[in-house]
């Protein structure tokens, strides 16, 4: 049955297409199964020679099945998966973690709790299925909790602690990522302060320092409500068409809006600052509102060379053709 477990007859059929020189992509293939459950089944229980024996692979896969301790209760798989797909995946996905800055360690216990049931495991349920040390899986955890990953809830047949991933870790960790964004940002500006800005450090802290507020800025959302965002950009698109400050009872006029929903609008801009980028909304006298850049786009030093370039100067102007 495609995605079971290996029969007799598949290792006999293994055995004869690697005789033959088939690569493993081609005899998974032919057994409707995924590659790494070939290459995994030749390396696991291929002869102490390096070649692969149906017979001698059909023992070493008893014995290693009859060595397994018993794991706790779990749900059932889902698509009649197997255990060995499932720690197939869970080290795959934990490679991918770890090429974030994850431990390696953390983001195998982090994936296996995401392939836990509703109850979670325990930590003698996370050493089983990992084959791993009590103090790995220990310092694993305490890591997670740290970043509110997982979370501990009481075992309802014993004393033991359950581990759980709670189903507001992705927000929680949207929300530290901005957090940490955001406070990258203010460090960086103080690095602007105490070197200087235009020193070689100061314009590496300015453009680090813009960045990450940025990046904090979109990450952070808005809990605006749609149609408030929709006029805001609507607005923007106004201010930018008109190539000039407009007052809250022509914009009115112009989109043909109540004043009221104007007015909330510009308020949601004022709010909401990302919803004009590049651009700022700026008050002007009298009653009147336009656009401007954006004061941490450009650098000083950026500002000053465009200054310096005014219409009729060479290179100011594209070149007639």
């Amino acid at each position: 049955m495609p995605g079971g477990r290996l029969t007799d007859d598949d290792r006999r059929q293994i055995a004869d297409w690697l005789a033959e020189g088939l690569p493993y992509a081609e005899i998974a293939r032919r057994l409707g199964r995924p590659t790494s459950t070939i290459s995994r089944e030749v390396a696991r229980n291929g002869a102490p020679s390096g070649t692969y024996l149906a017979d001698h692979a059909r023992e070493s896969a008893g014995q290693r099945a009859r060595r397994r301790r018993p794991a706790g209760p779990t749900e059932p798989v889902a698509d009649g998966q197997q255990a060995d797909d499932v720690r197939a995946f869970v080290d795959e996905f934990a490679t991918l973690l770890a090429a974030t800055g994850m431990p390696r360690m953390t983001a195998r216990v982090f994936v296996c709790l995401l392939t836990a049931g509703a109850d979670g495991l325990t930590s003698a349920e996370l050493v089983r299925q990992l084959h791993v040390s009590p103090a790995s899986v220990s310092k694993s955890v305490s890591s997670l909790e740290a970043m509110e990953l997982v979370a501990r809830k009481a075992d309802r047949t014993s004393r033991r602690k359950r581990y759980v991933v709670d189903d507001e870790v992705w927000l929680s960790a949207w929300q530290a990522d901005t957090d940490a964004h955001g406070r990258i940002a203010t460090a960086a500006r103080r690095g602007i302060e105490i070197f200087g800005a235009g020193t070689p450090a100061g314009d590496r802290f300015d453009r680090m320092g813009r960045f990450f507020a940025r990046l904090s800025e979109h990450m952070s959302g808005s809990g605006l409500a749609e149609p408030v965002v929709y006029d805001a950009l609507t607005v923007v698109a106004a201010l930018v068409h008109a190539g000039r400050p407009l007052t809250q009872d022509v914009l009115a006029d112009a989109l043909d809006w109540p004043g009221e929903r104007v007015a909330a609008a510009l308020h949601a801009i004022e709010d909401e600052p990302a919803l004009a980028d590049p651009l700022a909304l700026q008050a002007v006298a009298p009653g009147g509102y336009r656009l401007v850049p954006r004061g941490d786009r450009l650098s000083g030093a950026q500002c000053a060379a465009l200054g310096r370039h005014r219409p009729g100067d060479p290179g100011s102007e594209p070149a007639a053709h």
